[in-house]
């Protein structure tokens, strides 16, 4: 059984950064595709970003160009870089493979953006 456990949230300015990690207790090289997901209040969770075992990374048009996600197989750990945060980043970030499975879900790490 995988479970995935993220950290790294927390309450930044607009413009700021923020790294999330995922510590998965599993082998996450098997797991293979892996991605960020958030879910903002009032809203159904999205995704945000992708990265395959091998190859390039995908992101969602609204953080493309300010996250980057990465993966360290030594380490069983995912991460999300966020760079120059926008109060609309405000959310529950979670990771998942990619498609997501059901019972890979953990609690999130809340990020929150605001001056």
């Amino acid at each position: 059984q995988v479970q995935l456990v993220e950290s790294g949230g927390g309450l930044v300015q607009p413009g700021g950064s923020l790294r999330l990690s995922c510590a998965a207790s599993g082998n996450i090289f098997g797991l293979g595709t892996m991605g960020w997901y958030r879910q903002a209040p009032g809203k159904e969770r999205e995704w945000v970003a992708r990265r395959p075992l091998y190859g390039s990374s995908f992101y969602a048009d609204s953080v493309k160009g300010r996250f980057t996600i990465s993966r360290d197989p030594a380490k069983n750990t995912l991460y999300l870089q966020m760079n120059r945060l926008r109060p609309e980043d405000t959310a529950v970030y979670y990771c998942n493979t990619f498609p997501a499975k059901d019972n890979y879900w953990g609690q999130g790490t809340q990020v929150t953006v605001s001056s």
